[in-house]
């Protein structure tokens, strides 16, 4: 009937308003994820360690990391930096986490990698490390434009690392969601970094978040709900993940993310 249709053509007109609220028009197919979502500005690249340590050795671990780890950061002929160090309180448990920051790029990171091979130190650091540990693995990371660049921060905080395995071919809706979510989670300072994977596991993407406690983490995640739009931006992120994971972390007294 005509009625019918006036309904349908409003109907329609209606849910591409709504779309364009929250998508922005980007054509993935013109060009790679990495230049589409990464800071142009930066040509930084992140390094996400993921450590399983044997449960008697954590202790021994950490004291091992905290002697070897801050040479490197404070190296000046080495172009990286450690952004953060932690162990993981809630989630995988007996797990080190470490986040590094090579400014260059893939460059960078060669020449890091190359110098570390010749140092004698970190030679001995990785032999003594691998028989405390059960298991590990990495993944090269960029920075999305619109998160902070996560820089160091006085504590005693808690940090949240939310990791989420994207269904393939999803990264750009992510992505034009997220830019928009992420200015309803600034409000108490507690986004730290927003990163996607480009080497290691594909389709992942973290956010790092920062709290004074898990009380704290409650109370501000609640007051998101309570904001107009927030709602609409979840109900449309989450049809996107496959996977999602939470991990609590302690940063370890060298990190420069307290």
């Amino acid at each position: 009937s005509l009625r019918g249709l006036r309904c349908s053509a409003r109907s329609a007109r209606e849910d591409s308003w709504l779309k364009s609220l929250f998508v922005r028009k980007v054509d993935p197919r013109k060009d790679a994820h990495s230049n589409l979502l990464a800071k142009r500005e930066t040509s930084s690249l992140y390094k996400l360690q993921f450590h399983n340590v044997k449960p008697e050795c954590l202790e021994a671990y950490n004291k091992l990391c905290q002697e070897v780890l801050p040479k490197i950061h404070e190296e000046k002929h080495y172009p990286c930096a450690l952004v953060g160090t932690w162990n993981t309180w809630y989630g995988e448990q007996d797990q080190a986490v470490h986040l590094w920051r090579y400014e260059g790029g893939y460059p960078a990171l060669n020449e890091v990698m190359s110098k570390l091979r010749q140092n004698k130190e970190f030679t001995e650091f990785r032999k003594e490390r691998g028989n405390m540990l059960l298991s590990r693995k990495n993944q090269l990371l960029l920075e999305f434009s619109f998160w902070n660049e996560p820089v160091p921060r006085d504590g005693p905080n808690i940090y949240e690392l939310r990791s989420y395995q994207l269904r393939p071919g999803t990264m750009i809706e992510w992505g034009n969601y997220w830019a928009r979510a992420i200015r309803f989670r600034q409000d108490s300072n507690e986004a730290v970094g927003g990163f996607f994977s480009q080497i290691g596991q594909l389709y992942m993407v973290h956010h790092l978040w920062a709290y004074k406690d898990l009380q704290t983490r409650e109370d501000i995640r609640n007051a998101a709900w309570h904001k107009p739009g927030w709602d609409e931006l979840v109900y449309y992120t989450v049809p996107l993940i496959q996977e999602m994971e939470s991990r609590i972390m302690i940063p370890l007294k060298i990190s420069p993310l307290q």
